[in-house]
């Protein structure tokens, strides 16, 4: 017997009826996708995509104009699915007269847990975030990064199994967004469900095991991240530093596809090739050397998530144009 997804939609849509003539508009125009449970998904796209009425829609805070949306077995607004879901929204309001300790008390509260639950987790979950020496002080004078942490903590107070996260780690330096990763990459370890969205597409690269782009109300790609990067680029991206003048390397490259060379200091170049495939690049160094050029520093250049990502959308813009 196989376990519901954590999150399973299919054929979403939602309908606004917008401005003074009320003309329609479609945020979402057929959206499927499904989140297993025990990974982490990235819902990625740009601004206007989509993606927050999705998430609104996947806790009930809107209402689907057509299609079934479900979390954890139960349809997308189910009271009891929804006491397994924790939320962090992108701009959590935490009134200014709370503390750390006092505001994870009343989330706790609205989440159904009685004083003694909330007790004896509140520290330990300040603490996993990076709020241990920061529980008494007034949250009016927390940045939004400490916010966005706190934000974490009262999401997780309540031992959700999914967590739906919108933009969790902005705000953050690199030393709190990397202590975020951990605390997301635990929590997988712990078996929870984590789906968040973000437009910090290397973060989302380093943390996900699956992600889907969303464009206009509609999936555009969907799938493991390092295949949607590797099938969104053709050929192979080649970085080399030789020894020789720039004449010498442009004659000796001849009509190969030159995205770059500049000179270093050193005296060496640097190039940078589009090539086809591997018999390109053996090609390629073989008449480098029979040129005399000699190679001092050899690279092919991993296609990112965030290359897939612009490509995908430069694509759509040569279309439209």
């Amino acid at each position: 017997m196989t376990l519901d997804a954590a999150i399973e939609v299919r054929d979403l849509t939602k309908s606004y009826r917008n401005g003074l003539l009320r003309r329609r508009f479609e945020a979402l125009r057929g959206v499927s996708l499904r989140v297993e449970r025990g990974e982490i998904f990235g819902l990625l796209g740009p601004n206007g995509a989509g993606k927050t009425t999705l998430i609104k829609v996947l806790l009930g805070i809107v209402r689907r104009s057509g299609g079934s949306a479900s979390l954890l077995g139960r349809a997308a607004g189910d009271r009891l699915g929804r006491m397994k879901v924790g939320y962090l929204p992108e701009n959590l309001r935490i009134a200014n007269h709370h503390t750390a300790l006092t505001a994870l008390e009343y989330y706790g509260k609205l989440s159904g847990l009685s004083w003694q639950e909330i007790k004896s987790e509140r520290f330990r979950l300040l603490e996993s975030v990076g709020l241990a020496d920061r529980t008494r002080e007034s949250v009016k004078k927390f940045s939004k990064g400490m916010l966005q942490r706190l934000g974490l903590a009262q999401a997780l107070l309540h031992d959700p199994e999914l967590l739906i996260l919108d933009e969790p780690t902005d705000g953050l330096d690199p030393v709190g967004r990397s202590h975020v990763r951990n605390v997301l990459m635990r929590l997988k370890a712990q078996g929870k469900t984590i789906f968040l969205n973000s437009h910090l597409l290397q973060e989302v690269e380093l943390i996900c095991d699956r992600v889907a782009i969303l464009d206009r109300g509609l999936v555009k790609v969907a799938g493991n991240v390092h295949e949607l990067a590797g099938e969104q680029t053709e050929g192979v991206e080649l970085e080399l530093v030789v020894a020789a003048s720039d004449d010498v390397v442009r004659a000796s490259l001849g009509a190969r596809d030159v995205a770059s060379c500049h000179p270093n200091r050193d005296g060496t170049v640097r190039v940078v090739l589009q090539l086809a495939d591997q018999a390109a690049v053996d090609q390629c160094i073989d008449d480098l050397r029979s040129s005399g050029v000699s190679i001092v520093g050899l690279s092919r250049r991993r296609v990112t998530l965030e290359d897939a990502f612009l490509k995908l959308f430069a694509e759509d813009a040569r279309t439209v144009g």
